[in-house]
């Protein structure tokens, strides 16, 4: 791989955007903004939305383990691995009805790696997801 070079896992659910899963540059990778979202498909894991695609319910803890599995693939696919992420961000649309159970599943997941980590609330994400992961992690 070359330094500052795009990266697309053939396993992770297409980009909804003109970006790419991952950009390396460097010995660093940075990761768009993975959500849960599952390849070739257009149901997201743990949610149901009505029929002009509002969220009517939501399973944050399906949620949270679909980010990390994808996390996962990108981060093999780009030639790094789940040990060497090294900052994550959360974005999450409801910290008081979530932020227990995302905390939970993340020190269930991370218990090994304890990346830097900042999570923030958001008003909305660009598809009708509760979570979202940015991370920067090592080749």
């Amino acid at each position: 791989m070359t330094s500052n070079e795009a990266i697309n896992s053939s396993r992770a659910p297409k980009p909804v955007g003109a970006y790419p899963h991952a950009r390396r540059v460097g010995d660093l990778l940075f990761l768009s903004g993975v959500g849960p979202r599952k390849l070739d498909s257009e149901k997201i894991p743990g949610v149901e939305l009505d029929g002009e695609r509002n969220i009517v319910s939501y399973d944050i803890e399906t949620q949270c383990r679909s980010v990390f599995e994808n996390v996962r693939v990108i981060l093999e696919d780009a030639g790094s691995a789940w040990e060497n992420m090294v900052d994550v961000t959360v974005f999450l649309t409801n910290m008081k009805a979530d932020f227990a159970a995302f905390n939970r599943l993340y020190a269930e997941y991370f218990a090994d790696v304890r990346p830097c980590r900042t999570t923030v609330e958001v008003n909305a994400l660009p598809t009708p997801i509760a979570i979202e992961l940015k991370v920067i992690a090592t080749i």
